[in-house]
């Protein structure tokens, strides 16, 4: 919980909106959203730098939280983002981005994406092999333009979190190790098309103490010289991507100001204009998911409360067993009872909490399962055939169904029956 997601005579708010009421509006289950919260986390992440002397680009990371409303108001605050696709460019075009405010990662770019970022004329491309870089170049020529890139090299790092989302390590998939990166600039010229601008890296998801950025950070500032001294590079700039943590329970997570101030020296020693790539640290403490009570079941082994959300809503507890505080909406009862909270998909992995200490709920309650901001509705589902949820924003004391839910019309609309 925070100042955004609040308790106020034991009943759930979201800024000055009860959450049973847009729940009882818009029915469950459901994402909510605080655009005040969204918009306080740039804005924080933002000022640490600017406090230490550095002016940095922030690129929202739209895999975290695609919802156009989202990425509307954080582009009217400045933001730019990233992109990993080419569904997620059209997303950010169809909300007005500034293309010079965007860059374009992933290690499987689609020729086809590749002609309409270059079309659309964003700021570079995030590289991640040799072989990508022959494809730009190729594209680009086709279309008689130079593509801007940055290489994104692989530093060898381990960023102490889930195996699943670091990205920094030689066995990963991600980025260039430093001895291809450094054959790339001796043989740039084999990419006439491309003009190599910048260095980028992302060491990992959900990184709570960032002293990894700083031994990262070491060797890109090894590399950068030897570069730029033995090959004449002519970089502009440092992306050093996103992975700053957020608290999902008790974790001791090192704050924006203490990051600013890691960052900040190399930064400064460098004199590359300094971007970051922020997703999760932005949008996972800025929304929850809320669900019903469908009934609670009692065995001899345990108790289960299953609800009427499921792992195709929110799957990270399935996917990388990840823990969301999970509360009732409505919070007056004292009495608690341990349980695992669950839902109706047919998978044992159908799980929000285990063994979790609940007030008492009955039939009908509502449930929050908090931190589900980022990487909720993106990694949502139709399994089970299920609908996927709507999504909600609030707005002070203003409320908007910013997503309509599936219908069960919906789930079929594509499919041809022979």
């Amino acid at each position: 919980m925070n100042e955004f997601f609040y308790y106020k005579n034991n009943e759930l708010f979201c800024e000055g909106v009860p959450v049973a009421e847009i729940a009882r509006r818009h029915k469950t289950p459901l994402y909510i959203y605080s655009k005040a919260a969204f918009l306080n986390r740039f804005k924080q992440l933002r000022a640490a730098f600017v406090k230490q002397g550095v002016k940095p680009l922030v690129c929202y990371s739209v895999k975290a939280n695609s919802n156009l409303s989202v990425l509307n108001f954080l582009k009217n605050a400045g933001c730019g983002f990233d992109v990993v696709s080419g569904g997620e460019l059209f997303r950010v075009k169809q909300i007005g981005a500034d293309p010079k405010k965007v860059v374009y990662a992933g290690v499987g770019k689609r020729p086809e994406d590749i002609k309409m970022a270059l079309q659309w004329g964003i700021l570079m491309f995030n590289v991640e092999s040799d072989a990508e870089l022959a494809l730009i170049n190729e594209v680009a020529k086709r279309l008689g333009k130079r593509a801007d890139v940055a290489l994104r090299i692989n530093p060898n790092v381990d960023a102490r979190t889930h195996d699943y989302i670091t990205t920094a390590k030689k066995e990963n998939k991600f980025g260039i190790d430093l001895f291809t990166a450094e054959e790339i600039f001796k043989n740039s010229a084999k990419y006439p098309n491309v003009r190599i601008i910048g260095i980028h890296m992302h060491i990992g998801s959900q990184i709570v103490d960032t002293s990894p950025y700083s031994e990262a950070l070491k060797k890109a500032e090894r590399f950068i010289k030897l570069v730029s001294n033995k090959y004449n590079a002519r970089l502009k700039f440092l992306n050093i991507g996103g992975g700053l943590g957020i608290r999902y329970s008790d974790e001791n997570v090192d704050s924006p100001e203490v990051f600013a101030r890691r960052i900040s020296p190399f930064v400064k020693k460098l004199g590359l204009r300094f971007i970051m790539e922020p997703g999760r640290f932005i949008a996972g403490n800025s929304g929850i998911f809320v669900c019903k009570v469908i009934y609670v079941k009692k065995t001899p082994a345990k108790n289960f409360v299953i609800v009427d959300g499921a792992m195709n809503d929110l799957i990270r507890p399935s996917l990388y067993k990840a823990y969301h505080f999970i509360a009732p909406v409505k919070n007056s009862v004292v009495d608690s009872f341990k349980c695992d909270i669950v839902g109706p998909v047919c998978e044992s992995g159908d799980f929000f909490g285990k063994d979790r200490d609940l007030p008492k709920v009955d039939n009908g309650d509502l449930i929050a399962v908090f931190s589900a901001g980022a990487y909720g509705f993106v990694m949502a589902g139709n399994y089970n055939s299920r609908p996927m949820p709507a999504e909600v924003l609030v707005d002070k004391k203003d409320f908007y169904l910013v997503r309509r839910r599936q219908t069960y019309k919906d789930l079929i609309r594509k499919e041809v029956i022979i």
